[in-house]
């Protein structure tokens, strides 16, 4: 295979602070660690069996994360199912092996491990989010498997050295705002904000794109006027809600994942106050939960940044959405889905481009060497595994979301105003 070239609709739950906040339990730590075998591929030539290529996956399918590990679950499903109606890969047929970690960090650890020491699976594709995959990748690495992650863009996961860990989707937690900060940026002085306020949920995704975003806007001269971070079990918003109306901001950055993001927009309602300017990480990508839970009217102007858009014109996209469509009555997909099914594509272009799963370090140097083109668009990497590109700019308007930035990703030709609350 040659080198490739070049709205969020997940179901998320709440995230809580228990059992699973936090950096790995010493527990966990040492399970991943003492998790050291011999890789499937070391020990058969499994390019040359007739057998079917299984990939081992642990997904929280009950727990916190279900919701969006059950989308998950629908992505990898769907690539699974296309690509051996296409006739398989290398030639023959994939089978996925799909566990429950329960949402907890023990489990996943003990998953992976069995996965790769009992039932020898031949590849890996990772979980969901950053609390499952810290510890499901180092499981991963000591066995010397290729782990790529469909959700998990904080930080931490890229400072290990690990060398066969990739993110497959377009920029990490820290570089998430930069397509936001860019669009404030473009704007004539006297339509900038002038000030902001920061609330974030206690979250090892939400608080790195708040920080950043803070950090740059001030360095454009948007003065911060409140921040805070509530626990992620937080359901009352009305003190926070209360400051933010009393400090006034031009605009508001929230790190939300989605019912604390209606939930300040409530007590926000309540308070009748609207900022000119509104932004939320994860929370307004949950389409018809987030729309119904504000009120369709609401969702006017409001801003995200997404990996993923069902109208965008990458390859297999198309494809995708109508298979989706098919098979869960009508629905769009889920931004999680979407984010599962780019994974897969990633393994599957190692693997064709190397033509084997004999060396899992080969398929490792090939993707840091080479781009992938998948449904997100074009993904490329840097030595630690962080991705290199930039996402996507959405906003809510006229009941729908659609990308404003960047340009090439466009599917409107502007941003609109934020309505004050109906």
């Amino acid at each position: 295979m040659a080198k490739q070239h070049k709205p969020r609709n997940a179901a998320r739950g709440r995230w809580s602070a228990t059992p699973i906040r936090g950096i790995a339990t010493t527990a966990v730590l040492m399970l991943a660690v003492a998790a050291c075998g011999t890789a499937p591929s070391e020990q058969t030539a499994s390019g040359n069996s007739d057998d079917p290529i299984v990939v081992g996956i642990s997904l929280p399918l009950t727990g916190d994360f279900s919701q969006p590990g059950g989308e998950a679950r629908k992505g990898y499903e769907i690539w699974r199912d296309q690509v051996n109606a296409d006739g398989g890969l290398l030639g023959r047929q994939v089978e996925l092996k799909i566990t429950d970690d329960a949402s907890n960090q023990d489990t996943v650890v003990t998953d992976y491990t069995k996965l790769i020491t009992q039932d020898k699976v031949d590849l890996l594709l990772g979980t969901f989010s950053t609390l499952l995959n810290f510890p499901a990748s180092a499981v991963a690495e000591k066995n010397g498997m290729l782990y790529v992650e469909p959700a998990g863009g904080a930080p931490k996961m890229f400072d290990r050295g690990f060398t066969k860990l990739f993110f497959s989707q377009q920029a990490t937690a820290p570089r998430q705002p930069e397509v936001f900060v860019d669009y404030i940026r473009t704007l004539p002085e006297n339509e900038r904000p002038k000030t902001a306020a920061y609330p974030t949920q206690d979250d090892p995704f939400t608080t790195p794109v708040i920080e950043s975003m803070q950090k740059q806007l001030e360095e454009l001269g948007v003065e911060t006027v409140y921040t805070t971070t509530y626990p992620a079990d937080a359901t009352n918003f009305q003190t926070i809600a209360s400051a933010i109306a009393a400090a006034k901001p031009d605009l508001i950055a929230h790190g939300a994942v989605f019912e604390d993001g209606v939930g300040l927009i409530r007590s926000l309602q309540q308070l009748n106050y609207s900022p000119e300017m509104l932004f939320q990480t994860s929370a307004p990508t949950n389409a018809g939960q987030y729309s119904d839970g504000i009120g369709i009217a609401n969702t006017e102007g409001i801003f995200f940044t997404v990996s993923w858009n069902e109208k965008a014109n990458t390859p297999k996209n198309e494809e995708f959405v109508a298979e989706y469509a098919k098979r869960f009555d009508g629905a769009i997909p889920a931004e999680d889905a979407a984010d599962a099914y780019a994974a897969a594509q990633v393994v599957q272009a190692a693997v064709e481009a190397v033509g084997s799963l004999d060396d899992q370090d080969k398929l490792a140097d090939w993707l840091h060497a080479n781009e992938v083109e998948t449904i997100l668009g074009p993904l490329a990497w840097d030595e630690t595994g962080a991705p290199t590109g930039q996402f996507l700019l959405g906003q809510w308007q006229n009941g729908e979301t659609e990308v404003v930035a960047p340009a090439d990703a466009a599917t409107v030709d502007s941003a609109v105003a934020k309505t004050p609350w109906q």
